[in-house]
């Protein structure tokens, strides 16, 4: 008598495929979130390269920090702040820059605000350090602050504690 040899797979290795398959998707998606909320974040610090060069070179023309982003007196000089996907205002106030979040931001992050504070060092540089980062240059003194409500694990690596 000839045996037939079956092929396939038995209905325990379907379900244990099926198992491990919907652990690594529990871990994988919550994972996957963080990536994309902190990927958002990282647009503030993009849109806000250009006005960190436009607060350095008000200070250095004038010796004086500016208070806002546009108008006159003591403004940059842009017509309108900068604006993206994910953030709805830049705002400036003696050098520091607030980013605030908003548009299509997801909700752990919409209306909530990342801030770029300036130091300057005895050498009469600015450096910035953004969120809680506490990696100020050495020797360097805090001239403006900014408060970040993003909760840290939604920063970008350069702003966590």
């Amino acid at each position: 008598m000839r045996r037939i040899n079956e092929r396939g797979f038995t209905l325990i290795e379907l379900m244990i495929t099926i198992a491990i398959i919907g652990v690594l998707a529990a871990i994988a998606i919550p994972a996957y979130q963080d990536y994309t909320i902190r990927a958002q974040a990282t647009e503030g610090l993009t849109l806000s390269t250009a006005v960190q060069a436009a607060v350095v070179d008000y200070y250095d023309q004038t010796g004086n920090w500016p208070t806002s982003i546009s108008g006159g007196g003591t403004a940059l000089n842009y017509a309108a702040a900068p604006s993206g996907n994910y953030v709805t205002a830049i705002a400036t106030n003696a050098g520091a820059i607030t980013i605030t979040y908003g548009n299509k931001a997801n909700a752990a992050i919409s209306a909530k605000t990342l801030s770029l504070n300036v130091y300057t060092t005895t050498a009469g540089d600015v450096a910035w350090v953004c969120g809680n980062s506490t990696n100020s240059p050495a020797g360097a003194t805090a001239v403006g602050a900014g408060t970040t409500s993003v909760a840290n694990k939604y920063l970008p690596k350069a702003c966590q504690l």
